[in-house]
Parts: C-alpha cells; sequence; structure tokens
C-alpha cells in the first residue's frame, strides 16, 4: 500500500491480465475515495475533449469503466446515452448503483465487443498496469468509418514508450488519425500528468 491510502503498491508496472483483475477488484471498495483524495483530472479532461468532436446525443461506449468516475463525467457534459463495460466485477457493480449506463456489462479480457460504435472512451484504461497494448488494437477495430476515440496515456505509459508503439503502427497503416493530443494533469496530488489523446478512425 502507498499513501496511507488502498492503492495498490507498485500500480504502474506491467503484469498478467488475471493479476490486474485481482488488483482492482481487491481495490474496488476504496477506489472512488482514493482517486478523489488523489485529485483526479484526467476524466474531466478528456471528457472536454471528445465534446469538441461528438455530438452529445451520440451513444459512447466508456470502455474500461471501473466503478463509473469516467461515466459520471462524461454524464456531466451532457452525454446521456452511455454504455460501459469493465473486467472487474465488483468495479461494474458498483457503477452499476450509480445508475449512469444505459447498457453495462462485464467483459472478458480480449473478448469481441458486442457491436461497433461511432464513439468510445478509455479514461486510464490502455495504460501500464492496466490494460495491455494490443487493447488499443481492439477499440480501434469497433470504431465505426469516422468514429472517435478519446483515451489518456498516463506519464509511466509514456515513458514506457510500447504503447505509443502500437499506436503509431495503426497511425502509418492509415487506420486512424490523431486529431488532438494533449499533455495536462491526470492525479494532481501526486504530480502524475497524462497525455489526452483523440483517435479518429478512418
Amino acid at each position: 500500500m502507498t499513501d496511507d491510502t488502498s492503492t495498490p503498491a507498485n500500480l504502474w508496472t506491467p503484469r498478467p491480465v488475471e493479476e490486474t483483475i485481482d488488483v482492482y477488484r481487491d481495490w474496488a471498495g476504496a477506489y472512488d475515495t482514493d482517486l478523489e483524495s488523489f485529485d483526479y483530472r484526467t476524466p474531466d479532461r478528456l471528457t472536454a475533449a471528445l465534446a469538441r468532436h461528438v455530438a452529445p446525443e451520440t451513444t459512447v461506449l466508456d470502455f474500461g469503466c471501473g466503478t463509473g468516475i469516467s461515466g459520471a463525467a462524461l454524464q456531466r457534459a451532457g452525454f446521456a446515452h452511455l454504455h460501459g463495460t469493465d473486467v472487474v466485477a465488483e468495479m461494474v457493480e458498483i457503477a452499476r448503483d450509480k445508475g449512469i449506463y444505459e447498457k453495462l456489462w462485464v467483459g472478458a479480457p480480449d473478448a469481441a465487443l458486442p457491436r461497433h460504435y461511432d464513439a468510445m472512451v478509455a479514461v486510464g484504461v490502455v495504460s501500464l498496469g492496466a490494460a495491455p497494448p494490443e487493447t488499443l488494437s481492439l477499440l480501434i477495430g469497433h470504431l465505426t468509418s469516422g468514429g472517435i476515440l478519446a483515451m489518456s496515456f498516463n506519464d509511466p505509459t509514456i515513458e514506457n514508450g510500447s504503447y505509443d508503439a502500437v499506436l503509431q503502427g495503426h497511425v502509418d497503416a492509415e487506420e486512424v488519425t490523431i486529431v488532438s493530443r494533449e499533455h495536462g494533469p491526470h492525479l494532481e496530488a501526486k504530480q502524475m500528468g497524462s497525455d489526452v489523446i483523440v483517435l479518429r478512425r478512418e
């Protein structure tokens, strides 16, 4: 544990998916409180970036929705048609109690999504210590032509480089265009930043 909270130690390190699920399962009950104490800024930043390119009536998939923190940010911004999925059942149940999502389900790692979306978000999800780099390929593959994916890479993920390598591969293959990429605060109390990245499917 770190910082006198229930936050897992060595959170931003690579690990097998099964271990990641265990980490977040154990953290679920304290997750919202811990993230609030860290001044979690990325959800609002990412939502603002999405809103510049996606109409509020669009159905948005919140991939890796966790306990619904990102969904709440989307809802505050006027997005009313939200779908959510996460691999951690305990977090999904907390999100369900918030009544944010029209559809909400527990997904399996690497499982195909049930449909294609015009808009998706992945807030702090495709990153070191959470979903592996190849998850980005899954998301891009389930975007409609012209669809928008807004996601974030935190500082450890940027420094790692493997996630940016996958992203660059899709850019080089002309599958996506980077519409915007902006660095800013992520967990402000921890002095950690993140890049908010908006992609458009070609």
